[in-house]
């Protein structure tokens, strides 16, 4: 099956096909994101939070997202992939904004890029696009400006803020971009953005009338259970399931139950074909 293409995502708008993106950050991940049957996988720079355990974002660098950007990508083979541009790789100028979108492209095997921010953003958008690159915009809560905007918090509560958010929306869409995230954002003013664009809309903490939706891959299987915003809806429950099945292991070896006859080779055993060796 051929992979997700930026104008495929632009189809599914146009048929009122939802579209599910999921963030993941590395090889095993990935592939059950895709073998789920999603249709975009997101490397987001918040791998500086899930990953790395910063408080914040502002610290992941391009090598980060290079690599983790590698990882994902030999796991997919229908989910478009589109990797995060991380905090003062584009913002400085369009040229540095060309240089580091090429390089996820040609390093990461990213298909499209995303960048935060509104109409500041434009010429870097209206630059990457020209190069043949397809980009994703980034409204509403975006945590590369986390200092400016006073934190994680809802935005567009006001009138004025609402405006502008339906302007910079209209911007980023006029500058080329083919699809856009809208994170943390009234409901009603996400719905009033999607109703008025021609590109898909996909929130996170954006209400059901976005195009799409995406979450964290760890956030959605529940893998940090102390987690517990309010757009977040847990699928399963890893954490207390690994910690027990690693508590078992670990009962395991200490009352020498572990390994077993059948986990153990005798002289005349064949080795096996491939073996996961440390």
């Amino acid at each position: 099956m051929k992979a997700i293409t930026a104008l495929d995502l632009q189809k599914m708008k146009a048929g009122n096909k939802k579209i599910v993106m999921v963030t993941a950050y590395d090889y095993t991940m990935a592939r059950l994101v895709d073998s789920a049957g999603v249709d975009m996988v997101l490397v987001g720079d918040s791998l500086g939070m899930v990953i790395q355990g910063h408080d914040d974002t502002l610290s992941v660098t391009m090598d980060d997202m290079v690599y983790h950007g590698k990882c994902v990508s030999r796991a997919l083979k229908r989910a478009h992939l589109t990797v995060d541009m991380p905090f003062m790789s584009y913002q400085v100028s369009v040229s540095q904004a060309l240089e580091n979108a090429g390089r996820l492209v040609k390093s990461a095997g990213a298909q499209s890029v995303k960048l935060e921010g509104g109409a500041r953003t434009v010429p870097m958008i209206s630059a990457i696009v020209q190069a043949g690159i397809p980009v994703v915009g980034h409204l509403g809560l975006t945590p590369q400006s986390l200092h400016a905007i006073g934190g994680f918090r809802v935005q567009g509560r006001t009138e004025p803020d609402r405006n502008e958010l339906i302007d910079d929306a209209l911007r980023i869409q006029d500058a080329g971009a083919f699809a856009l995230v809208l994170e943390m954002i009234p409901a009603d003013l996400a719905a009033a953005i999607s109703e008025q664009l021609s590109i898909p809309t996909i929130g996170i903490g954006a209400g059901i009338a976005c195009d799409g939706q995406v979450l964290v891959c760890n956030d959605l299987l529940g893998m940090d259970q102390s987690f517990t915003p309010r757009f977040l809806k847990r699928y399963a429950s890893f954490e207390s399931e690994a910690i027990r099945a690693i508590g078992t292991y670990a009962e395991d070896v200490r009352e020498g139950r572990f390994p077993g006859p059948e986990n153990s080779f005798g002289q005349k055993t064949r080795s096996p074909k491939v073996a996961r060796l440390y």
